[in-house]
């Protein structure tokens, strides 16, 4: 057996209940933002409203609408020069996020991707909601964080490479 810390128990060997929570403290969240973006990029895929410049329940009128209390208008204006495309470049990046999320590929890329996009729409849907811990996107920005730093250590394809490169050498 390795030193504290590491990990070279083969899968199926005897571990005892501290060393698999810590191993699976992260796959609860993982699961959840995984699942979670997954739904709101295909939510937003399949609504034809959305991508559209204006109009209820598009992209455009709730640019419009949160733009003069966002924290960074900038981003905003930029969203509006083409709302449909921002809106598929949102919906697309949820889903990717949300699928390397939950399988555990890329997974720390898919977090910051994860973060990036929580991050961009609290500074610019949600900025404005008071107090601020009734605005998710925070939220969600702060749940990314910890996979960020810690990827997807157990149930992904990350560990599944990482543990055959680990016996071809």
């Amino acid at each position: 057996m390795g030193g504290y810390g590491m990990n070279t128990r083969g899968l199926g060997e005897a571990r005892n209940i501290r060393d698999l929570a810590r191993e699976q403290a992260l796959l609860p969240l993982r699961i959840f933002l995984g699942v979670t973006f997954i739904y709101a990029g295909l939510d937003k895929l399949t609504d034809s409203s959305f991508f559209r410049a204006d109009g209820p329940g598009s992209i455009g009128a709730a640019m419009h609408a949160v733009r003069d209390s966002a924290a960074i208008p900038a981003l905003v204006d930029l969203a509006l020069k083409g709302p449909g495309a921002f809106g598929y470049a949102i919906a697309l990046g949820e889903l990717a996020v949300g699928i390397g999320t939950l399988i555990g590929l890329w997974a720390r890329l898919a977090a910051l991707g994860g973060a990036l996009i929580s991050l961009s729409l609290w500074l610019t849907v949600s900025w404005q909601v008071t107090p601020y811990y009734f605005g998710n996107d925070l939220v969600y920005l702060m749940a990314w964080l910890p996979l960020v730093l810690g990827g997807a250590a157990s149930f992904s394809l990350d560990a599944l490479l990482t543990s055959r490169r680990r016996r071809i050498r």
